[in-house]
């Protein structure tokens, strides 16, 4: 039975077919309470109006484009990027659902910096720590297709009002990808983007790399602050100083969202 959402704002009901008990972050958290992430949830519901266009990188089993749809219409675009199948299975099944397709579109791959095939190493017990990297741990792994974010968007966007991007450590390689195409465009979408130094190096880049990057746009950069609900202004080298302090923890796992771009109304 798929789950009713609780989230405020929302004009009609939603459901989500979700994950069953091995799966305890992402969908045990629907199935108790009904939101996920809930400041991240209300950023997303303030920063989207009808005619945008929202990407997600790393869409799990579609919370956020479901409850993004009704949002950007009319004459708005999703497209979610997934390349786990049993999440991918999911995503689409909650797009029709909840009757999304109108606006919605699903890729079963990921975004990176060279188009190609990789290796998804998979979580027992986390369907959203899923990662294209190997840490030794004994994961079992599937192929998967990569495409280059700005070769594959590029023809396909005008625009790009806001871009979520939650990959587990292969955020450096989406963005380098992307970078190109995000330049040309009218104007820099917000950007939502986890950090987490560990997993980036566990990737092959670093915490400091992927603030470098960031901060090429030249925009604004804020803190997610999800204890507050608030967003907390911070500098690029405010950003890089942190990500090299949990680097010099071993095996310190800290890790924080970052918002890039203006700030959202009302927060």
């Amino acid at each position: 039975m798929p789950v009713e959402l609780r989230i405020p704002g929302p004009g009609r009901p939603l459901r989500l077919h979700v994950h069953g008990g091995a799966d305890r972050y992402v969908s045990r958290r629907l199935r108790e309470e009904g939101i996920w992430e809930p400041y991240e949830t209300a950023l997303v519901l303030a920063a989207l109006q009808p005619g945008d266009v929202f990407v997600d990188v790393g869409a799990n089993i579609g919370y956020y484009p479901v409850i993004a749809a009704d949002l950007v219409s009319p004459g708005g675009a999703i497209l979610a990027f997934e390349p786990d199948p049993d999440n991918f299975r999911l995503l689409e099944q909650n797009l029709r659902l909840n009757g999304c397709e109108p606006v919605a579109r699903a890729y079963r791959a990921g975004l990176a910096d060279t188009a190609g095939q990789g290796q998804l190493y998979l979580s027992d017990d986390n369907a959203g720590d899923h990662q294209i990297f190997a840490t030794g741990d004994g994961r079992r792994s599937l192929p998967i297709s990569l495409y280059n974010g700005a070769e594959f968007l590029r023809g396909k966007v005008q625009r790009i009002d806001l871009l979520k991007i939650d990959v587990q450590g292969a955020e450096y390689a989406v963005m380098a990808g992307l970078l190109p195409l995000l330049v040309e465009l009218p104007r820099v979408p917000r950007i939502i983007i986890e950090l987490t130094p560990l997993s980036l190096r566990q990737a092959g880049s670093s915490g400091r790399d992927l603030v470098e990057l960031l901060a090429t746009l030249g925009q604004p950069l804020w803190i997610i602050d999800h204890i507050e609900h608030r967003l907390a202004a911070c500098s690029a080298a405010e950003l890089a100083q942190w990500c090299d302090d949990v680097d010099a923890v071993a095996g310190d796992i800290g890790f924080m969202n970052i918002l890039v771009g203006p700030a959202v109304p009302g927060h």
